[in-house]
């Protein structure tokens, strides 16, 4: 099949200088709505990868994003939120991108053109067979990053990628590939618009899925949560008052005197 770059084909709309602003915002609006739709028919691909990783995961694996550019932050924030949310460790997902950390702030020059360094970069975690890979490209044709899992595919790692075109040299070379066809850009070419945002939301459906299925949310409450700040503490309390059926009071001196909501719970359980 035929690979076509759609997330470089001319934009639905022209002229945008000469749109006024409501204008222009509507019409993002009505490219952007079109995303959740692109990413229902990729609900199965996207299933396929999670049982891969949470099968590694409990196995004591780790998750590894790698891009470059928009979808190496979109990995790196994805992989950073894991542990204030799930209270997982910093090193269980993780987050590479070309050119290294000063590329989260400010582009790296030609460090997506490389075929050496994801690997390279991969390997100063020690990956090995017990974890996943999953490599961020819109376009599907970054070299940084297919080069890296033709790596791990040669050292029986497995490997994934989210995508925005289809029948990709990324895709090819993804052992559970997510195509999740969005279409031309509102501005043509700018991938960190409807395709970044199609990024962000299988991330999202990626580390939450698969740490409900780690048993680090408890009904619908984020249990393990790092009480770093005044919001998540009284946050937790309010769980503790709603699961226990225990006064504000209670649940405050509780949460003081063991950190952490779950443990609570537990404890209380158990009557201690």
């Amino acid at each position: 099949m035929k690979f076509t770059k759609t997330t470089e084909q001319d934009s639905n709309y022209n002229h945008l200088e000469k749109m006024t602003i409501n204008e222009l915002l509507t019409n993002m609006n009505t490219e952007d709505k079109s995303v959740p739709l692109a990413i229902e028919k990729a609900i199965p691909q996207i299933e396929l990868l999670i049982e891969q990783i949470v099968s590694k995961l409990k196995t004591g694996g780790r998750l590894f994003y790698i891009g470059a550019g928009t979808s190496g932050r979109l990995g790196i924030l994805d992989a950073s939120e894991c542990p204030p949310t799930f209270g997982v460790s910093h090193d269980l997902v993780v987050g590479l991108i070309a050119g290294g950390d000063i590329a989260i702030r400010k582009a790296v020059e030609f460090a997506e053109d490389s075929t050496n360094q994801g690997w390279t970069d991969l390997q100063d975690f020690n990956i090995s067979e017990k974890d996943v890979v999953i490599g961020i490209a819109a376009s599907g044709t970054t070299p940084y990053v297919i080069a890296a899992l033709e790596k791990c595919n040669l050292n029986k790692i497995i490997t994934g990628c989210i995508t925005c075109n289809q029948n990709s040299p990324l895709a090819q070379v993804s052992q559970f590939p997510i195509e999740v066809v969005v279409g031309p850009e509102f501005v043509t070419g700018s991938s960190r618009m409807k395709a970044g945002t199609a990024q962000k939301l299988v991330l999202n459906m990626i580390s939450t899925s698969t740490m409900i299925k780690l048993n680090k949310v408890k009904g619908n409450k984020m249990v393990d949560m790092q009480l770093s700040n005044n919001k998540l503490v009284d946050r937790g309390i309010k769980m503790l008052v709603k699961e226990l059926n225990i006064s504000f009071e209670e649940a405050q001196s509780l949460l003081e005197k063991h950190k952490n909501v779950r443990t609570v719970i537990q404890n209380y359980s158990n009557g201690n």
